[in-house]
This record gives structure tokens, sequence and C-alpha cells, in this order.
């Protein structure tokens, strides 16, 4: 269908995925080539050999590190392709060290979109699969990736954690396992190794003759005939890396069934509204406001979508339907213009009493029926004012925070526009444990919004100056907004949250309905176990 208006949503996607194709070329051409040299496959084509073929495999971080360490030379996609995808038929986690970037060292971003994988597999108790081909800690950033809690040596502790969970734990070692990095195969549940490339030690050849003076070269050290013949640490040797990923797909077939959560599977039906409207219905920069329930309708089974409390709290959307079969309960902001019960005209995007209350009633309703619950960002915040406050809206706030923080049914969140301040939280942003958090191509997450920010901080800025005896004149003043506005805006794009792993990916709008399958397909893993209870908040 060829569209009447301009598509500016589009053309953002295009965007993404031209910024995508050089993002998958890892440490770039030159490296790609040194890796094939060795007669290796670079991390995507491993995952690509490893996975089903025909089955959707959701790549997550592929934007972690993107513009960051800069001095080094950046660090594309954290220097590891990571995602849930189906091996032999079975849903797991997969993450492989790129060792085209920086010999796959370790970065920060790396180790917290590492532990972000983890975290995946954990929550939804998804097997883990890991091909490890990395030099271990980027030393210049040690202090960084090291020590703390939530550092390198996370990963091991996690390790640990799953083990005892009963999730299954895979290792292909097909390169490099230096010092710390060794413990990850070895506390896997297998360890399997390529001949002639895999290598797993404490300490390499260089380091040894520096600590005890012993010549060695790598291979005898710690390579996979060693490991399956002398020490007795790994579990198979190949001699090509295919052979290894093929006994890893045998692994996971035989793989007993275990005891999943429970949800509404019906037999899935398209929408009967195609899902490139999306395109067209949304303005990327919020230039017009514009209905959730006609983006719900592209995204839903046959369009049909059974709002509740249609008339009540209209700035949230609440209600069930389905999704690839899947029964969801689905919370979105409301970015038209409505009229209240009391008559008054209502901003769109903004979270009233009335609809906070409504939306906090909604999720009980959701954790008492065992209903995945979706979540579409496009919030710019709470209602501010005399009236909201002697209303009580951080009281009808609350309560809607408490019901998302305490939901015990798998929560899914799309930053669709905007997502401000504590509608960020609110609307189940990261700091609330979503399973799964993406981003169209046109979010923005921040405080607040750019315009509101910037003539926040100049105030403050003229204040102070004020304060010295100084003044400006208006020519710099406006001068001075547009620079601080520049600089504040830069940090609320998708692009900067995606690099951050704020969001676990930025995808084009009409996947949409195919993601948030597969997040209910991974969350349907792991069995609902808590008792859902939201504790205290005034009512």
């Amino acid at each position: 269908m060829e569209e009447k208006t301009p598509a500016p949503l589009r053309a953002l996607v295009d965007k993404t995925n031209a910024l995508l194709e050089t993002i998958h070329l890892g440490g770039g051409k030159k490296a790609i080539a040194k890796q094939k040299e060795k007669n290796k496959l670079t991390a995507r084509e491993r995952i690509d050999y490893l996975v089903d073929k025909g089955r959707p495999f959701v790549e997550i971080g592929a934007f972690a590190g993107y513009g960051m360490y800069e001095e080094y030379g950046g660090c594309p996609a954290a220097g590891t392709v990571a995602g849930v995808g189906y091996v032999s038929g079975r849903q797991c986690v997969i993450v492989a060290n790129d060792q085209t970037v920086k010999a796959g060292a370790w970065f920060p971003i790396t180790g917290k979109k590492n532990l972000r994988l983890q975290e995946i597999a954990m929550q939804n108790h998804l097997p883990i699969i890991y091909l490890v081909d990395s030099a271990g800690v980027f030393l210049p950033m040690q202090d960084e990736i090291f020590p703390d809690k939530e550092h390198f040596g996370r990963i091991f502790y996690n390790n640990a954690q799953m083990s005892a969970a009963g999730i299954v734990q895979i290792a292909a070692v097909m390169g490099a396992c230096v010092a710390g990095g060794a413990y990850l195969p070895i506390m896997s549940d297998e360890t399997l190794m390529v001949e002639g490339a895999g290598s797993i030690f404490l300490a390499g050849p260089y380091l040894v003759k520096a600590a005890v003076g012993e010549d060695i070269d790598a291979e005898t050290l710690g390579g996979a005939v060693t490991h399956t013949e002398i020490s007795g640490i790994a579990d198979y040797k190949f001699p090509t890396e295919q052979e290894c990923l093929d006994q890893v797909k045998k692994i996971i077939d035989k793989l007993g069934a275990q005891k999943n959560a429970g949800f509404d599977r019906a037999e899935a039906k398209a929408p009967a509204l195609p899902a490139e409207d999306l395109y067209r219905l949304v303005a990327p920069d919020n230039s017009r406001p514009y209905d959730m329930v006609d983006v719900i309708k592209r995204i839903v089974d046959a369009s049909e979508f059974e709002e509740f409390k249609k008339d009540y709290g209209k700035t949230i959307v609440c209600g069930y339907a389905r999704i690839d079969g899947w029964a969801v309960g689905i919370v979105a902001n409301q970015r038209k213009i409505v009229k209240s019960k009391k008559g008054e005209m209502q901003m769109g995007g903004v979270i009233y009493n009335d609809s906070a209350d409504k939306a906090a009633r909604f999720i009980l309703n959701c954790n008492q029926k065992r209903i995945p619950l979706l979540f579409l960002q496009d919030v710019t915040g709470f209602m501010v004012g005399s009236r909201s406050e002697h209303s009580g809206i951080i009281k009808d706030g609350a309560k809607l925070v408490n019901a998302v923080a305490n939901s015990v049914v798998p929560k899914i969140t799309i930053v669709v526009g905007n997502s401000y301040g504590a509608g960020n939280y609110a609307m189940c942003g990261k700091a609330y444990d979503p399973r799964f958090i993406y981003a169209w191509p046109g979010a923005r997450i921040a405080v607040m919004g750019g315009e509101q920010a910037a003539k926040t901080l100049l105030q403050i800025q003229v204040a102070s100056l004020k304060a010295k005896g100084e003044t400006i004149s208006p020519e710099v003043e406006s001068e001075l907004l547009q620079r601080i506005k520049g600089r504040y805006e830069e940090q609320t794009t998708p692009y900067y949250a995606a690099a951050r792993l704020w969001v676990d990916a930025i995808i084009d709008p009409v996947d949409t309905r195919r993601v948030v399958s597969e997040a209910i397909h991974a969350a349907q893993q792991a069995p609902v176990e808590k008792e859902f209870r939201t504790g205290v908040f005034q009512v």
C-alpha cells in the first residue's frame, strides 16, 4: 500500500540497519581475513552454523559499546555476538566471543553484556551455550572490569548459580580461554575443544616463562589433547569447528523436557491490519499525537483487543489480546489528547491519577490470571501541578510502581517513543526487571525531554552568573541553550541507550510481534513460582 504521508520512522529503520551492517563486521574486514587465515569461523558464522535454519534468532546487544571506547579503537557489539535462538529445536541463549575485536578481550561493556545474557538464561531457565574465543580482560581498563560485584568475576558466580538451578551450560572452546576466563568452560556442564585452536590455561606461555622459567607452547600447556587426555578438564575434542558445533547440537537434542510456566497459547492469527502502517502511525519526533490502540491492532492477533476500563483513566490503555497465539495483558501509554471523566482535556503520554490507578489494578488482574504483561512506552511522565499533587498523584504513582515492581508474571517492554522520568519506571523500564526490553528507532530515554532539560539547565547557569553580578545577552543565551540541548539530546537517543544496554536491542517496528512472541516463548520455560504480593501502599 502506497503511503500518503512521509514515514520518517522507516528512514530511522534504514539508518539503524546501515549502522548494524558496520557493527556486524566486528573488528573490520582485515581482522576477519586474519581469522580466515587461521581456518576459523567468525562469531557470527559460528552462530549461523549452530542455530536451526528457518527459526528466529533474536540478537541481544548488537549496539552494546556503540560510540564508546573510541580512544582504544572502539568495541563493536561489546566484542561479543549473542542472542536467543533455537538449537536442535530447543530455545537457547548463545554467547560468542568475537575474536576480531581486540582478540575477544573483555571491556567493561563486554562484562555487562555477558551478565545480561546470563540473566536472560537464569530468568527464563534457558540452556546457555558459550562459544569461547577470548584473550581475557582488556588490561588498560582492568580496574573497570575486574574487581566489583557486577564485573568479570560475576560470570563465574552465575555459572555456579545456574548449575545449582539445573540450567544447562555448554562451552565450546574454539580459541583462547585465558586466566580467570578459564573457569567459565570448566564451570559449565560440558566442555568441548577444537584441536590446534582451543586452549585453556590460567597463565599463557609468556607468563609461565616469566613466573616459573618454564618454556612451553600453548598447545602443550593447555590445548585440546592436553585437556582431554592428561588433565581430564575437557570432555570432547574435534579437528574442526563444524564438528565441534555438531556435537553441541547433539547434546542439546537430548535434553529432557522441563516443567513450564503454563501460559495460554491458542492458534496464531495474523493481524487484520498491516504492520507496515506502524511506520506512518507514529512520528519519531513526537510532532503529532496518535491513537495507541491503532498501534496495538497492528501487533495483535486478528487485530482484536479487549480494552479494560476503556472509559476510565484514558491516558493509559490496558487490555487483553493474543500475540502469535500467546495471551498477553497490554499496558500502553495513550498519545492522543483525551477527555477525562470530568470533561477535562488530558495530554497524551502523561500519566494522570486515574490512569495510574487503572494500570495498577490491571497488573494485579494479570498476575491473578497468570498472563504475561507487555508494556508499550511513550510516556512523558506523571502529571504535575497543584491539582495533581492535591489529588495524590504521588500516591497513585507509587501504587503503580509497586504493582510493576512486585509483578511475578513475565514483563516485556517496548519503548515506542518517549520514556521520560518516573514514567520510565511506572511503565517497566530497565530498573524494573523486564524479561526483555526493546526500543523502536524513534525512542527517547531520559529524565525529561531535551527542550525542558535544556531550559532548566540554562536557568541554573544564568542564575549562577547573575549571582556573580554577570549578565549575558539574549543572543549568547540562545546559543548556550542550543548547545546544552544538543548535548543532552545526544544522550537520549536509542543508540546511546542500546550502547549501554538500557535496552536489549533496537528493533524494526514491524518485528515487534515476532520479538514479543519469542520473549513469551522464552518466559514459558520458567515456572512462575513466587506468590504475587504487593506489600504496603497507600490507597
